[in-house]
């Protein structure tokens, strides 16, 4: 599988990475909110180690090994929402997601 980007996706990120002199865009998750997982989108400095690789038309979309089980397949969008704009994730591994879209739970649980 792996990490894709709608065409407004990619052109924020493109903007977002290239504004930041980064090497790519860091993709993951961080335990919070009342469902247990909740998505974390960054700047990557640098490729560690443990990261996967996506290029998703040119932008790099860098996954570490603890988040790449829970995020794997999904599709981040950016959307306006009024005045707030925001990525938006379609995550096949998601089974069920916290009442306010903060967090979400899946069936494999990273460590």
């Amino acid at each position: 599988m792996a990490i894709s980007l709608t065409p407004a996706a990619l052109e924020h990120a493109r903007k977002f990475v290239q504004g930041g002199n980064a090497v790519g865009l860091r993709f993951g998750i961080k335990r919070t909110g009342c469902s247990g997982w909740g998505y974390v989108v960054d700047l990557a400095q640098a490729v560690q180690p443990d990261d996967t690789v996506f290029d998703v038309d040119g932008v790099q979309v860098l996954v570490d090994a603890h988040s790449l089980p829970l995020v794997d397949g999904t599709r981040i969008d950016y959307v306006r929402n009024g005045i707030n704009r925001e990525f938006v994730f379609a995550n096949p591994n998601a089974t069920a997601q916290c009442g306010c879209g903060e967090s979400f739970t899946t069936r494999t649980e990273a460590a």
